[in-house]
């Protein structure tokens, strides 16, 4: 009889990664993995059974981190339109259980899994290693979660703070509120802190007069991803645009990163997780990010001292929801 796994899984707005599990809470190990363009199925449940039938291998249950709010055992995936719940896809999986879990809570979870290589300290700062942690991720959307202390490791407590107000700190940042104000109504910190969010920071360069070189024109329709080429053109200095788009990004996101750790009191540490941090590990020591992050007034002094680390493992996620439905195997 075929060893009975572990099925975990990181649903993002983009795309889904599933792997089948054994091991340990503290290091879960993969048997088999696929990653999968959401745009392609019409429900998680669709993702799954392609997985399961490529695999050929048994799952007892499974936990699956999820980009949206996780509500009594269901979630909307608001960048998918997707609803599910525990119940209907342990029901139609023929699995034992099933546990959604919001998808910064298991990024939050994978970080005690991570070597340290799989992380790029961008700022070192004072060793508080009891101390509450933060973790901000800026991707397809942007999400936030706090991590305490608990007997057992960390408790995580999933937020939706990336939905939170996005607030100016300069006259530059005054005039892209207002360039967001007319187009979206609510101006979230979403709205500039994701990969469409630095789409709109370039739009609004673009409507403040700066010049769009017809290569870069040209380059924006020979793509899908235009955050892609704004970051490579930024990062490599080819275009005034992409580079003022970058800076503005990062000093939004370090402020906002600073924010979250007075919330937290996040002494312990702040990591920045997501899929755009690590693109641009080379740019943010020489931003203004850290000094953004710093910049609270009479908490400047504590901020400095917060480390900042950047999760550079593209599964980090993925291997919190294998931890975390290993520890409930576990426990029975």
């Amino acid at each position: 009889m075929p060893e009975t796994l572990i099925l975990a899984g990181d649903i993002g707005g983009t795309k889904s990664a599933l792997g089948l599990f054994r091991g340990t809470p503290e290091a879960p190990r993969a048997v088999f993995e696929r990653i999968y363009a959401n745009r392609e199925f019409s429900g998680l449940e669709m993702v799954i059974v392609r997985f399961l039938s490529e695999a050929g291998l048994p799952a007892s249950s499974a936990c699956f981190g999820v980009a949206g709010a996780v509500l009594e055992g269901g979630a909307l995936l608001p960048n998918l339109g997707w609803r599910i719940t525990e119940a209907a896809l342990a029901r139609d999986l023929e699995l034992e259980s099933v546990r959604l879990i919001n998808d910064l809570e298991a990024n939050a979870l994978g970080i005690a899994t991570l070597e340290p290589e799989q992380l790029f300290s961008l700022n070192d700062g004072g060793l508080h290693p009891g101390g509450n942690r933060a973790l901000i991720a800026a991707g397809t959307g942007l999400g936030m979660a706090l991590m305490v202390p608990d007997t057992d490791g960390w408790r995580v407590l999933p937020s939706e703070g990336g939905h939170a107000d996005f607030a100016p700190n300069s006259e530059q940042e005054s005039a892209l509120w207002r360039f967001l104000k007319e187009r979206h109504g609510h101006v979230s910190l979403e709205r500039v802190l994701s990969g469409s969010g630095l789409v709109n920071v370039y739009q609004f360069l673009r409507h403040s007069g700066l010049a769009e070189p017809d290569w870069l024109a040209r380059r924006f329709q020979e793509t899908p991803d235009p955050a892609a080429v704004i970051a490579r053109a930024g990062l490599a200095g080819d275009a005034a645009i992409c580079a003022q788009s970058l800076d503005i990004f990062l000093a939004a996101y370090g402020a906002a990163a600073g924010n979250l750790a007075l919330t937290a009191l996040a002494t312990g540490g702040v990591y920045l997780g997501g899929g755009i941090a690590p693109r641009l590990v080379e740019a943010l020591p020489r931003s203004s990010f850290l000094a953004a992050f710093a910049d609270k007034g009479r908490f400047a002094a504590l901020l400095r001292e917060v480390p900042v680390q950047v999760i550079i493992e593209p599964k980090c996620a993925l291997f919190g929801a294998a931890a975390h439905a290993l520890r409930l195997e576990a426990s029975g």
